[in-house]
């Protein structure tokens, strides 16, 4: 493989900020190094927006860096203030072990674990923290951290005209102690992270500095956003899961097959390994040609987080789909007890189309509804049971419904 790892980072749109763009070129088309990428067990999976810098992880990997995936075990406790404006709800611990197996499921599709030299290892910050008493912590790091350097971070500044707490202000001085945690343990020399994180990721790198009088790296990549510009994410409900539990693979393949025309090129460098020569020529369609392109897409970003077999489910599900024959085994499905005919309503929250009752009715009055092929716009339908039953939300989601 061509020693050229920066150039490939680089052309594919990964890189955004560098804190020695000329050092950590060196290193990566130069050495062999141990990165860093970490998660907070916020939620039980990671999700389309976090998949630019796991993607760029997987990258380094192919080239022959030992990824570590940290699972924020303590900082899931704290909450990270970036680009928020309030805090977030403290978990339990069921909640955070539960999340932390998923994040772990989660990494486990993008890196190869194991115990060659370049495996990926995971790590949960809370192995460390938890030996801290609130007296030890600051004795050994109090004085490494001014107030005036934490107030000039955006993350910072954004919150606290919302009321930022004490609790999220300790969120950075967290973060740089798992940096300097992974030097001291792994010689990990590089944190990659998402935009929004290059603040937090900094204070690490000035930590090691400080207390080894090394140098450290971080790297950031640019944040996703969809059609709207919003940011994808849970919190803004348009997120799309890694987990199969959460998106099906066909939801996944679907996502990226409804790809926006003028983001086509750049999702194919990122979330797939389709060469870039290769990229280069797709990106040439238009009309009908691009169709395509948006289905080779889909196939491979899906085939990297699904495995192939399954991207051949989701692609032959899809093709049934929208050639007329809706019937398909491939479609996601799901299992429902019914006896009697259910109002529609009631049916459509049952199968977890929709969260809420209000969200369901309005998709029945604006004619987004179809049961087995049939437009259904009277809120008061009675769906009847059957061996089982199509359902078609809007133009793209489909769901078998099972009835037992």
């Amino acid at each position: 493989m061509p020693n050229t790892l920066f150039e490939e980072l680089e052309q594919r749109g990964f890189i955004n900020q560098c804190s020695n763009m000329d050092a950590v070129k060196d290193l990566l088309n130069n050495g062999k190094i141990v990165v860093y990428l970490g998660s907070d067990p916020t939620a039980d999976s990671l999700h389309v927006g976090h998949l630019v810098p796991v993607m760029m992880m997987r990258w380094l990997q192919k080239y022959g860096h030992k990824p570590i995936a940290l699972v924020g075990g303590a900082t899931g406790r704290i909450g990270d203030p970036s680009g928020r404006d309030s805090g977030r709800p403290i978990m339990t611990e069921e909640v955070l072990a539960k999340n932390t197996a998923g994040l772990k499921k989660s990494f486990s599709k993008f890196f190869k674990f194991g115990d060659a030299d370049n495996d990926a290892i995971m790590v949960d910050n809370y192995d460390w923290m938890k030996g801290y008493s609130h007296l030890d912590f600051l004795a050994q790091y109090g004085m490494d951290f001014t107030v005036p350097r934490m107030l000039s971070m955006e993350s910072v500044k954004k919150r606290l005209e919302n009321g930022m707490t004490f609790l999220e202000f300790n969120y950075m001085t967290f973060q740089a102690v798992d940096f300097l945690t992974l030097y001291k343990e792994h010689n990990c020399v590089l944190q990659l992270c998402g935009a929004d994180q290059w603040g937090n990721s900094i204070m690490g790198v000035e930590l090691v500095r400080k207390k080894c009088g090394k140098e450290v790296f971080v790297l950031s990549t640019a944040l996703i956003t969809d059609s709207n510009g919003n940011k994808i994410g849970k919190s803004a409900g348009n997120a799309v899961w890694v987990n199969e539990d959460k998106t099906s693979p066909y939801e996944y393949y679907q996502y990226f097959r409804n790809t926006p025309d003028d983001l086509v090129e750049k999702f194919l460098k990122i979330f797939t390994e389709i060469p870039l020569e290769e990229i280069a020529e797709l990106s040439k369609k238009q009309g009908a040609e691009l169709n395509e392109v948006k289905k080779r897409l889909a196939f491979a970003a899906t085939e990297i987080a699904h495995g192939t077999a399954a991207a051949k489910q989701a692609e032959e599900a899809a093709a049934a789909l929208f050639g007329g024959g809706a019937n398909s085994a491939n479609v996601p499905s799901t299992d429902l007890e019914m006896s009697a005919p259910m109002p529609i309503i009631d049916f459509l929250v049952a199968v977890k189309l929709f969260d809420s009752k209000s969200e369901a009715r309005r998709m029945v009055e604006q004619g987004g509804i179809q049961i087995d092929g049939e437009k259904i716009t009277d809120k008061e339908y009675m769906v009847a049971p059957a061996e089982s039953i199509m359902v078609q939300r809007g133009k793209k989601v489909f769901l078998k419904v099972n009835i037992k």
